[in-house]
């Protein structure tokens, strides 16, 4: 599902992986995560995508740095991220950026 976003600026995390082999309770967490998320002051939505080669990418959108910022070190998020460094994801990547205009069509 696409995200509805608020007018633009707003602030987006883009966070692009590579799987290793197997789940190891990779779905369970990524669930959590989602869950978690939506719980925090500043969260505006999220998209995300995986291939069968592996690569993710997943776009979520915030309302401001700070809201980046306090999901960064929310404890338990940061519990499952250092389990997805030493066990889920080959490599991965995180970009922050502020969205200055958006925009799209829908039928």
């Amino acid at each position: 599902m696409i995200a509805n976003t608020p007018p633009a600026p707003y602030y987006a995390v883009i966070f692009t992986s590579l799987r290793t082999e197997g789940d190891l309770g990779y779905a369970e967490a990524a669930a959590r995560m989602v869950e978690m998320a939506r719980e925090q002051p500043g969260f505006l939505g999220a998209e995300s995508a995986r291939g069968e080669d592996g690569l993710g990418i997943t776009v979520s959108y915030w309302a401001s740095e700070a809201a980046i910022l306090a999901w960064k070190h929310h404890p338990e998020h940061s519990a499952i991220r250092e389990r997805g460094r030493s066990t889920w994801y080959a490599q991965c990547h995180t970009r922050v950026c502020r969205v200055e205009r958006d925009y799209g069509f829908k039928l």
